[in-house]
């Protein structure tokens, strides 16, 4: 059971700056003797090597070439990959706690761009108005273009108190918007909690951390001690990157029954072909006890739905997965993000070490998420005019090298009109207000609401459905109209 922990550790999504993304350790030592090395390409590399030593232009330090090619070997194998330096893996060992010194932001890369795929909730970046979608293009006086994303989220990271300015382009923006951002001690809650109405109950986890699970526990029990018959349950996964597998595991077994599948792993390695259940095994450490054993009953029975959409990826998947494979719960919301691969820590010095996918995972149906996500029950946009500015949320299938799903062809995202796209999303910008979930303005929570009191929930078209569809049509119109001319021309003949 111990190997299963230390090979499936972290699922997170792309890169967080100064955010934590909790993590597993595996030793590097792996069996290499059905593999042989490839004698004749190691060579050519040791001969580009010794080239450059020789010479280039100026003197290149050893450690900095060796770095540089196993960094972008690791890089070049798809987005979540990654060669972790002395620092990064510094920083990424302290964000399993929680906690940790930056700006607060979850980001990823697009167009050459650090993209802001959401602002942790009461962080400098939140308070800073930052927003899922915005594109970092300075950092100080730095150009991001040219930069990798480790590189980007190294200068974003440093010591308390520190400043940095950040330019940034939004697509309802005419001009550039600077900012200035200090540097803080983040220690993030994952788990929020409270009775939106009298007897439903709103339960939000913004990220899976190592303390989520107990966290989580804790809330619940708060929540039945405000109501002891809660009629509804409302959890929100919204903009939820993901974390670490036992979390999803803990948060899942919560709800279903004893003992279920939660989700499996497939890989070539032995450790990587694994199924994951709802005992405490597989989400509390060794030396803590059950943190779901003092739940109350009701928890495994009440009314339940499951909120996501673009910004939920990797372990909020996992669960919402879970919860819609059992009929546990109603979910609601639009398409989440489709990260469905596993990442595993390969340490490979003292302090230095690969964070390298290795499996991808599977929900309790032997459904693959990955590039698809997890598809609503009730697609329900983020406002009530639309779906605000999720069409220009880049999903797992938008990244460039991303996995393939082994289990269901790709379905490729309509082009939109972004000229178009752009003016309306302007138009909304300028009326809308930014929105705090759980709120009385949260729409969403509100349609969420409205399922489990038995009353009329808003629900849409997914906006790829209906371009699909739109295009279809019109392709048929045109066949039709075809096929008319052709019988009114052989008329006149």
């Amino acid at each position: 059971m111990g190997s299963k922990f230390k090979n499936f550790g972290l699922i997170g999504l792309g890169m967080v700056a100064g955010v934590a993304v909790s993590m597993q350790f595996s030793a590097l030592a792996q069996k290499n003797a059905g593999n042989p090395l490839p004698v004749e390409e190691l060579r050519q590399l040791a001969d580009v090597f010794g080239l450059i030593k020789s010479d280039y232009v100026e003197p290149v330090d050893d450690n900095k070439l060796l770095t540089e090619a196993i960094s972008g070997m690791v890089a070049s194998l798809d987005p979540h990959s990654a060669y972790l330096d002395k620092k990064s893996f510094k920083e990424l060992k302290e964000g399993t706690q929680g906690k940790f010194v930056g700006l607060g932001i979850e980001v990823g890369m697009e167009d050459g761009y650090v993209k802001i795929v959401s602002p942790i909730e009461d962080s400098p970046a939140y308070r800073a108005g930052l927003k899922p979608g915005d594109l970092i293009t300075r950092l100080d006086s730095l150009p991001v273009k040219g930069m990798t994303l480790d590189e980007a989220v190294k200068k974003m990271r440093g010591e308390p108190n520190t400043k940095i300015t950040l330019t940034i382009a939004r697509k309802t923006e005419d001009k550039p918007i600077i900012v200035t951002i200090t540097r803080e001690l983040i220690k993030q809650q994952s788990v929020k909690a409270k009775m939106v109405e009298p007897g439903y109950a709103w339960l939000r986890i913004s990220q899976f951390q190592e303390p989520t699970v107990e966290d989580m526990a804790k809330k619940i029990q708060i929540l039945y001690a405000q109501d002891p018959a809660i009629k509804g349950l409302v959890l929100d996964l919204r903009n939820d990157p993901g974390g670490v597998l036992p979390g999803a595991v803990g948060v899942s077994a919560a709800f279903l029954p004893k003992d279920v599948p939660v989700v499996s792993t497939n890989g070539q390695l032995a450790d990587s072909k694994a199924t994951f259940y709802a005992k405490r095994e597989y989400y509390a450490g060794r030396a803590m006890g059950d943190p779901l054993a003092k739940l109350p009953e009701a928890i495994k029975n009440v009314p339940m739905v499951v909120l996501i959409n673009t910004g939920s990826a990797s372990a909020s998947e996992i669960v919402a997965g879970a919860l819609q494979d059992y009929k546990r719960a109603t979910v609601i919301g639009t398409q989440s993000f489709g990260k469905g691969s596993v990442q595993t820590i390969r340490q490979i010095s003292a302090d230095t070490a690969v964070k390298l996918t290795t499996a991808r995972y599977y929900t309790p149906n032997g459904r693959s998420i990955q590039a698809k996500g997890i598809v609503p029950d009730l697609n329900v946009e983020e406002t009530a005019e639309g779906d605000g500015f999720n069409s220009f949320r880049a999903r797992e299938s938008d990244l460039q090298k991303h996995l393939t799903n082994d289990k269901e062809k790709e379905v490729v995202r309509p082009k939109v009109d972004e000229l178009e796209e752009e003016q309306r999303l302007l138009a909304l910008a300028k009326k809308s207000k930014p929105l705090e979930y759980g709120s009385k303005e949260d729409f969403q929570l509100a349609q969420a609401l409205n399922h489990l009191k038995g009353l009329p929930v808003k629900v849409t078209e997914p906006k790829e459905v209906k371009e699909t569809k739109d295009a279809a049509k019109d392709g048929a119109e045109k066949s039709e109209k075809t096929d008319k001319d052709g019988k009114s021309d052989h008329k006149k003949k």
